[in-house]
């Protein structure tokens, strides 16, 4: 039988995907989460989909009391993934104090117990806003780190640091930090998706959200700046191949192979995609109109940055083959499926 793997943020977005990954691959998963940005039905997704109802426990990672009872009532966790964070850049801006408390404090919190519980293996949410505005495109893994232009990507880079900084002091377990590009997309059997609550903070749901006629229009930041349309270019991913990814780095850091104790890998297409380029992705591929309007540029927004997964491709043998408009229809079609049970 496979070891238990710890999700924290498990009923999130990318979260209870790699869940299903993690359990259509045979691996026993406990979920912790405080249910801040999710929903408790996510579970009845899950075992939809996969036949099981993983275990639960709603807390919050930045209570240490509560991770401590989770490991006594929950024995032999060899791997955790960490996407418990807060994740939105504009809202990083506004409210600094809570990105750092809520992202840093889980992540020392987790570290803490790994010691302890003889944990072998750490997966690391990070992000390609540990680059900043790069210098050029596509970044790979070796592009310098810059100036994080968000609270919520100095998170990211701090957090890489932290987990450096622990491996190296000699600690007995190992960790790979994933840079996610930019998540999108549902699961086909749209059981599970991107619920946010209350506005969207992220593109697509505002998208499908505007389709749907929730929100009256769509907002695109800027079409000034330097790139074909002028509006912002970036790496669209679709969900499903992201969460396989994990399934990977996991049973890499469980395996009897010698691997590093820390290792990076840009989880992304390769191919860079505009806003407007993204909008138009999802009116072809549904039928569905999408009004918007531009405005204004947004505080903390990178002009543009894609991956270069060659690092992922070779290393880890995995690879990001959904095409954007199949992506985009899973995305509408899990939000027709929201509108169906009378969510939203």
């Amino acid at each position: 039988m496979k070891p238990r793997i710890l999700v924290t943020g498990g009923t999130g977005y990318i979260g209870s995907h790699t869940v299903v990954e993690l359990q259509q691959a045979g691996y026993p998963v406990v979920i912790i989460d405080n249910l801040s940005n999710s929903n408790r039905a996510v579970l009845d997704g899950i075992e939809k989909i996969t036949g099981i109802r993983p275990d639960f426990v709603e807390a919050d990672c930045t209570d240490i009391e509560a991770l401590k009872k989770l490991f006594a009532d929950y024995p032999g966790i060899k791997g955790i993934i960490n996407f418990a964070a807060s994740k939105a850049v504009g809202e990083s801006i506004e409210k600094p104090i809570l990105y750092y408390r809520n992202n840093l404090n889980t992540l020392m919190n987790l570290l803490e117990m790994m010691g302890k519980e003889e944990v072998k293996g750490l997966v690391f949410s990070s992000s390609c806003t540990v680059y900043g505005e790069p210098d050029h495109n596509p970044v790979t893994e070796d592009t310098p780190i810059k100036a994080a232009t968000s609270p919520y990507g100095n998170t990211k880079q701090i957090s890489e640091e932290i987990i450096t900084d622990v491996i190296r002091s000699g600690a007995p377990f190992k960790s790979i930090l994933l840079r996610y590009f930019n998540p999108v997309g549902a699961h086909p059997s749209a059981e599970i998706g991107e619920l946010p609550n209350g506005v969207p903070q992220n593109l697509v749901p505002y998208i499908t959200q505007t389709a749907m006629g929730i929100r009256k229009e769509l907002s695109v930041f800027g079409n000034d700046y330097n790139t074909p349309d002028g509006s912002c270019i970036r790496d669209f991913i679709n969900v499903v191949d992201l969460a396989k990814a994990h399934v990977i780095a996991i049973a890499r850091m469980l395996g009897d192979t010698e691997t590093p104790a820390i290792e990076i890998f840009n989880l992304g297409t390769g191919n860079g995609v505009s806003v407007l380029e993204l909008i138009d992705s999802f009116q072809r591929s549904t039928g569905v109109k999408v009004p918007y309007k531009i405005v204004g540029r947004r505080s903390g927004d990178i002009e543009k940055v894609w991956a270069n997964p060659d690092r992922a491709n070779n290393v880890l043998g995995w690879k990001a083959d959904t095409p954007l408009d199949d992506t985009m229809r899973s995305a509408w079609a899990w939000q027709c499926r929201l509108r169906e049970r009378g969510v939203m």
